[in-house]
């Protein structure tokens, strides 16, 4: 198999899976092809998904990934999506080369707001009460994301802080491993990936479940591998088709999800939460001029 570091120097995606096809076992041959014929749908689709569709295990499309060249899932959905779709959509999905700054301003502000829209309604009330039952019980809550889910786990982490809840973010994947195997019964965790895919995350919050924490997802609708490890979903419903290296929808469903969450558990301890409010902005208050 070829070193493969970057997504710039994997393409041609299905005429590899062409090349190497009739050397493939069985199960290897029926993920190829189904990547072959579906390769536009793919790209929006999860590991778990394809192993569904293809009647395989995830280890198995991993597998085949390698195989072609990649150093797992994700990569191979980059680089078919990179032999498939204009390289300004890796900007975002919807722009063309010959937009104008207005119509960049409506699309990328019309993005923004569907997300929010699809989000609201896809967000399941009883996951949102049992997410906030769960991080009242906890003496601790550990809050894991990486890459573009970085930011917004540290803003939870700041926003739980702020209302009196004893939280701590990790955005670094050994930090992550370490804190998700020392969590125990008295934890709450809350990972945020989009894709629920992203290796570091998925370790960290198998390590906590396998601990005894009750782990909360903020992850985008449909199937994936967070969510064996997961307790709670709190779904997004971005429009992402998670090929793009950085996500941008994404990212204002999730704040969303947070928000609602924070504001959910302050009015749940309403006394508590002022107090603390008032206390740390009296703390804060002597940084500003």
């Amino acid at each position: 198999m070829s070193e493969i570091s970057s997504p710039d120097r994997l393409m041609n995606i299905v005429d590899r899976i062409a090349a190497i096809r009739a050397d493939l076992a069985p199960t290897a041959g029926r993920i190829a092809d189904f990547i072959a014929r579906n390769a536009a749908e793919v790209v929006h689709m999860s590991v778990t998904e394809v192993a569904e569709r293809a009647g395989a295990s995830e280890g198995s499309v991993v597998g085949l990934c390698q195989q072609l060249g990649a150093r797992g899932f994700q990569q191979i959905k980059i680089a078919l999506a990179r032999d498939l779709v204009q390289p300004v959509q890796f900007i975002h999905e919807d722009l063309t080369p010959g937009d104008d700054l207005p119509e960049v301003i409506t699309k990328i502000f019309g993005g923004g707001l569907q997300a929010l829209r699809d989000t609201q309604n896809a967000l399941d009330v009883d996951a949102l009460g049992r997410a906030v039952e769960a991080i009242r019980r906890a003496k601790r809550v550990e809050v894991f994301g990486i890459g573009s889910a970085a930011p917004i786990a540290e803003d939870a982490t700041y926003r739980l802080l702020r209302i009196g809840i004893n939280a701590r973010a990790s955005v670094d994947s050994h930090v992550q491993a370490i804190t998700g195997s020392l969590c125990d019964s008295d934890v709450a965790v809350l990972t945020i990936s989009h894709s629920g895919s992203t290796i570091e995350t998925l370790t960290a919050t198998k390590l906590a479940k396998e601990a005894g924490a009750t782990t909360i997802a903020v992850t985008n609708f449909g199937r994936s591998p967070l969510l064996t490890h997961t307790d709670i979903v709190l779904h997004t419903l971005a429009r992402e088709t998670q090929f793009r290296t950085e996500a941008m929808t994404s990212r204002i469903a999730q704040l969303a999800v947070i928000d609602t969450l924070i504001a959910a558990l302050a009015l749940a301890d309403y006394d508590r939460a002022v107090a603390t409010i008032d206390k740390t902005f009296d703390v804060l208050s002597v940084k500003r001029v």
